[in-house]
C-alpha cells in the first residue's frame, strides 16, 4: 500500500502554483490527488483550506504583473464594502503591461499612479477614491450612486475629495456621469436599497428628500429616524429590507410615534423599487401633493 502523501507546511496557508509545489517536492501526480484542489490553470490549494473570495483573489494575485491592482467591485469588497468581489474579478493594469490570460480576471488597461494603489487584505488594491471614480464613471447612474454612498458613508472618501477630483479632471473618461453621481450622492445613506429608492424619486422629477433625519416631538422626545424625509410636507419614507420582520415591534412603535406627531409614512420593499418604480414615484408624488 502506498504511503499517504504529507502536504508540506508551506502549502497549507495559501494558494500556490504548480511551480511552488514542485519546489517543495510535490509532484504533478500528487497535485491531482485527494490532498489538493485545483483553483485554475496551474493554481492549487490544500484541501483543508476553506475556499473563500479572499482565497480566490490571493490565487489570482500570483499571476498579476507588478503595478497591477484589483479594482472595481473587487476593490470595493477588499475595502470592506458589501459588494460581490468575484463576479467578475476585476483587475486594472497599466496599458503597456502584459498579463497571463490564465489569471482568471477581467482586465482593464489604464494608468495607475503610485498613490492610487494600496494593500488591502494583503493584496494590491485601487485606492477608495480611484475605486469610486472607476465605478461611478462607468456603471449605470443609480448603481454608481450606490457605490459612492457606500464609500462615503464608510468615510473612505469625503465629498470634498470626490468633488475636487471631478473639478480637476474635466476630460477624464466618464466624468459627466461621475459628476452626476457626485451631485446625487449622500454620505448619510445607510444601505444600497435606501440609495436606490432615493435616486429613483429624484430621477422621477421629485424633490430630493433628506436622509436619515432624527425627528423629535415638541418636548424633545425622539420619535424616529426615517430613511427619507420631506420635512415641510411631513412625509416620511422607509425602505423595508429582509430583516423588517425581526424589527417589527420597534418599527411599529416608531411608526405610531411619527403618525401621532402628524407625519405620514410610506413603506416600500425591493419588489416595489425593482418591479414597480413608476408606482413608487406616483405614490410619493401623491403624498407630497396631498398636503
Amino acid at each position: 500500500m502506498p504511503l499517504k502523501h504529507s502536504v508540506p507546511p508551506g502549502l497549507r496557508n495559501a494558494p500556490f502554483t504548480s511551480a511552488e509545489a514542485s519546489d517543495l517536492g510535490v509532484t504533478r501526480s500528487q497535485l491531482r490527488g485527494a490532498s489538493y484542489r485545483r483553483l485554475g490553470s496551474g493554481l492549487y490549494r490544500w484541501v483543508g483550506l476553506e475556499e473563500s473570495p479572499q482565497l480566490v483573489l490571493t490565487a489570482v494575485a500570483k499571476r498579476l504583473p507588478a503595478g497591477a491592482a484589483f479594482s472595481g467591485r473587487t476593490a470595493a469588497w477588499l475595502h470592506g464594502l458589501d459588494l460581490a468581489p468575484c463576479d467578475p474579478i476585476e483587475v486594472t493594469i497599466p496599458a503597456p503591461m502584459r498579463i497571463d490570460r490564465r489569471a482568471g480576471a477581467h482586465v482593464r488597461r489604464a494608468a495607475l499612479d503610485g498613490d492610487e494603489i494600496m494593500p488591502r487584505r494583503g493584496l494590491p488594491t485601487t485606492s477608495p477614491l480611484r475605486t469610486l471614480i472607476d465605478l461611478g464613471g462607468r456603471d449605470p447612474l443609480i448603481e454608481g450612486v450606490v457605490v459612492a454612498d457606500l464609500i462615503l458613508h464608510a468615510r473612505l472618501v469625503t465629498m470634498n475629495e470626490l468633488r475636487n477630483y471631478v473639478a480637476r479632471h474635466p476630460r477624464t473618461k466618464g466624468v459627466a456621469r461621475l459628476r452626476r453621481v457626485a451631485e446625487l450622492a449622500d454620505p448619510k445613506a445607510e444601505s444600497a436599497m435606501e440609495t436606490r429608492l432615493r435616486v429613483l424619486l429624484v430621477l422621477a422629477g421629485l424633490p430630493r428628500p433628506e436622509v436619515q433625519v432624527s425627528i423629535q416631538d415638541d418636548e424633545g422626545r425622539f420619535l424616529g429616524r426615517p430613511d427619507l424625509l420631506y420635512r415641510r410636507q411631513h412625509l416620511a419614507i422607509e425602505y423595508d429590507g429582509g430583516n423588517h420582520r425581526e424589527r417589527l415591534v420597534d418599527d411599529n412603535r416608531r411608526q405610531n410615534g411619527l403618525v401621532g406627531a402628524g407625519y405620514r409614512l410610506l413603506r416600500f420593499t425591493a419588489a416595489d423599487v425593482y418591479g414597480t418604480p413608476q408606482m413608487v414615484a406616483m405614490q410619493v408624488r401623491n403624498g407630497l401633493g396631498g398636503r
